[in-house]
């Protein structure tokens, strides 16, 4: 199964050491007969057509979709044309703030700031690429954006009490989810404890201690093999 990673952004250098940039880490995270096919958006590399993949998976981000950057508005075009040619499409952390913004939804910084550490989020819409089904999963958050609104054609997948918008579902071909289920917990620890300044030292200190909870990120890489898998077959 070929998917295209939409790339829109990179692990920070300094600690690309401990498990590779996004690249590496979703080709670890998915199944072993996953290719991943990479396009550069944040260096205007872009697919010709939307059908040169199974299906598409767009990266997290430190850039934010209300950037000036010309490639964002590019990088919108594309999901709405993904959306309407229904082309299979899963997008994480960025990706799923880009589509909702695509589709019209106000993305802004959230009052109470930045969100770190391992979060539990409410499943509260069921799809049959579910497997196992789960009514929470843990996984880890980084992100200080949000989106504020569910946007028209869209279902609330999953939320959170610091996150309400947590995840979408769009018709039954496209899906994401805010929190990053690629990353690993000494990746998270090693970023939170390169921002402290950013994030707070009190909040970045809390969400360190969170990382020894197990986590649902394979679970949530078996529903992204089995979505693009039950679409592709």
């Amino acid at each position: 199964m070929r998917l295209g990673l939409l790339l829109v952004g990179h692990v920070a250098e300094t600690s690309t050491h401990i498990a590779g940039d996004y690249p590496e880490l979703f080709a670890n995270l998915l199944a072993p007969d996953v290719e991943l096919v990479r396009y550069d958006l944040d260096q205007d590399r872009f697919p010709d057509s939307g059908r040169e993949c199974d299906g598409w998976l767009l990266s997290p981000s430190r850039c934010s979709v209300y950037d000036a950057h010309p490639w964002i508005a590019s990088a919108e075009d594309l999901l709405r044309e993904l959306l309407a040619t229904e082309r299979p499409y899963v997008g994480i952390c960025f990706g799923h703030q880009l589509v909702a913004r695509a589709l019209g939804a106000r993305v802004e910084r959230a009052d109470d700031g930045w969100q770190v550490g391992v979060h539990d989020y409410e499943i509260v819409t069921r799809r049959p690429w579910m497997r196992p089904p789960r009514d929470t999963v843990a996984l880890i958050a980084s992100h200080e954006d949000q989106v504020l609104a569910v946007p028209d054609g869209a279902e609330l997948l999953a939320r959170s009490p610091g996150c309400p918008i947590a995840g979408l579902t769009i018709g039954e071909r496209a899906w994401t989810v805010q929190p990053h289920p690629e990353f690993v917990p000494a990746l998270a620890d090693d970023l939170l404890g390169r921002r402290i300044e950013l994030v707070g030292g009190q909040k970045a200190h809390d969400a360190r201690a969170t990382l020894g909870r197990p986590l649902d990120r394979l679970v949530v890489a078996g529903w992204i093999g089995a979505f693009f898998g039950d679409l592709a077959g």
